[in-house]
């Protein structure tokens, strides 16, 4: 039996511009995943939400936790 996480991460009061900017910064990142490894990110109203679930090895859950959040914190500077 393997453990299954769900991680959720809402940036909130965003602009739709700086949403959609995170959002396609991220993109490239969502291409070939681990396996049992995903990412969701869904643009709602002032919010980002960023949505991993994770089958399995939980370092590799952390590991690309980290990675997107750091990812998510350089586009912010870019964008300002």
């Amino acid at each position: 039996m393997s453990l299954t996480c769900k991680i959720q991460i809402t940036l909130n009061r965003l602009s739709d511009e700086k949403a959609v900017a995170i959002k396609k910064a991220l993109e490239p990142d969502n291409i070939d995943f681990p396996k049992d490894l995903s990412l969701e990110i869904e643009n709602l109203g002032d919010q980002l939400v960023v949505s991993f679930k994770n089958r399995g090895d939980t370092k590799k859950l952390i590991s690309t936790v980290d990675e997107v959040l750091e990812h998510i914190q350089l586009a912010l500077k870019v964008i300002e």
